[in-house]
């Protein structure tokens, strides 16, 4: 069976959720049997045409022009899929791609990962939010299969557009030896700094969760890792120059963020917009104690294992009470349960395997 991903900025993964997914599924379907190739985008520093048996396609993708390269990018890469004779097609995420769904393959059965529902983001407004709306409504009008990677998300889909969508989410696995010696270049002690890494954008809440940390008078650093070389990056640099807030900037070493997260005395996530996040489950896998923001996305993964803000008075108070973030080993414990039963790569993996076959 050819199976094309796309929708990445392509792997090994520098960039995010979905391009960690890309290179986990990649090489679950290969082992299976499968020919996958998977599309980069041509400012990957990766450029070999091959990784771990996965075909590495490469686009241009013109980045600087903004949300436009994104459009054009997915255009080029579907362009391309209806000269590659694959059997299905895997098409992560919508938002860009969905206006040019008619022109994929029709020889190939298309599955579309619908991600989070994109139309919810504070940053997009008035007309760009219809069109988000229209894109997801495109999106599922040109799949052969629709996947959910949560459950409201599988609820949403089904009721909005009666289909049905096929609930499967990300994997991750449990962290067994995480290293100190990779606290030394942040020059951080264990359990003496609090953890927050996501892309730099508004509906992530870094603002809510800087100024609970500051309003508490916590004195622990919040080291914050991601790109931050965009204009909210700059906008919070500029607005937050407390020493306690430490801008760490984008880490994509896994050995690194595993240790991070190990080692953390409280993990923010503050993800309001989407399904199962990927660096959610990272934080649990670690063993990591964990403060998300309150909302029904988060609170299908984690229950009742959590802290759970919606302002910043809520992590200002969670702060004040330092007492609660060293007893909640039975908040990690569950969570690795969780994760080996319900997150087990092997699983989803196959997962999609059977809906392929099928």
């Amino acid at each position: 069976m050819r199976i094309g991903i796309l929708g990445t900025r392509g792997i090994p993964n520098r960039y995010g959720g979905f391009e960690q997914w890309a290179e986990q599924l990649s090489q679950g379907l290969l082992a299976r049997g499968c020919s996958v190739s998977v599309y980069n985008s041509h400012f990957h520093p990766y450029k070999e045409s091959k990784f771990k048996g996965v075909e590495i396609i490469h686009k241009w993708d013109p980045k600087r022009i903004g949300l436009a390269s994104q459009f054009i990018y997915d255009l080029l890469c579907i362009l391309d899929s209806r000269k590659r004779k694959f059997d299905a097609i895997i098409q992560l995420g919508y938002t860009t791609s969905s206006v040019w769904a008619c022109l994929l393959p029709r020889n190939a059965k298309i599955i579309y990962n619908m991600d989070g529902m994109e139309w919810k983001r504070e940053k997009y407004k008035g007309l760009l939010k219809s069109f988000l709306k229209y894109a997801e409504k495109l999106a599922v009008k040109y799949s052969d299969a629709v996947i959910a990677d949560s459950k409201p998300i599988k609820q949403y889909l089904d009721s909005k557009y009666k289909t049905n969508s096929v609930y499967i989410a990300y994997p991750a696995k449990v962290i067994k030896k995480p290293s100190i010696d990779q606290l030394s270049r942040f020059a951080l002690k264990p359990k003496e700094f609090l953890l927050l890494i996501a892309r730099f954008q508004p509906d992530n809440n870094f603002e809510a969760i800087i100024e609970g940390v500051l309003k508490s008078g916590f004195e622990k650093p919040l080291i914050i890792v991601g790109d931050n070389s965009n204009k909210y990056g700059y906008y919070l640099k500029k607005k937050y120059s407390d020493k306690r807030i430490v801008f760490a900037g984008k880490i994509y070493e896994k050995p690194v963020l595993d240790s991070l997260r190990y080692f953390t005395a409280l993990y923010f996530h503050g993800h309001s917009v989407g399904g199962t996040n990927p660096s959610l489950l990272e934080a649990m896998a670690a063993g990591s104690i964990i403060c998300a923001h309150n909302n029904e996305f988060n609170k299908s993964v984690l229950g009742y294992d959590a802290f759970y803000f919606d302002s910043y008075n809520d992590i200002s108070n969670i702060l004040l009470k330092t007492t609660h973030l060293h007893d909640k080993n039975m908040w990690v414990e569950n969570n690795i349960r969780k994760l080996q039963d319900e997150y087990n790569l092997d699983y989803l993996v196959g997962e999609y395997y059977k809906m392929l076959t099928e």
